[in-house]
Formats: C-alpha cells, sequence, structure tokens
C-alpha cells in the first residue's frame, strides 16, 4: 500500500482518480469511434442507393 499523503490527500486517492479518468476516457473515446464508423456505414449506404438509382436509370435509357 501506499500511504504518501500530502496536506491529507493521498497517493491512493490520486491513482484512484487517475485510474477513473482513464476508465471515462476509454468509454468515451469507444463511443466516438462506433458514433463515426455508424455516420461512414450510413453515408456509404446513401451513396450506394444514389449510384444504383443512377445506373438503373441509364440503363433504362439505353434499352
Amino acid at each position: 500500500m501506499i500511504y504518501v499523503s500530502i496536506d491529507g490527500f493521498q497517493a491512493g486517492d490520486m491513482f484512484f482518480s487517475l485510474l477513473l479518468f482513464f476508465i471515462v476516457a476509454i468509454v468515451m473515446f469507444i463511443l466516438i469511434i462506433r458514433r463515426s464508423k455508424s455516420r461512414t456505414q450510413n453515408q456509404l449506404d446513401r451513396v450506394e442507393q444514389k449510384l444504383d438509382k443512377l445506373l438503373n436509370e441509364t440503363n433504362d435509357k439505353s434499352s
């Protein structure tokens, strides 16, 4: 155990605070990555739909 204390603030308190900070930071990072991937996937789906529509229109015109 760490028993170092500076004005009542112990090193264990600092360790616990840093641990919680890193856990929250990791969770936020995962959420941000997940959201950006879903946005990218939605954009790709919309582009694919537009391309399919254009291809169908050009095929209809050429027939």
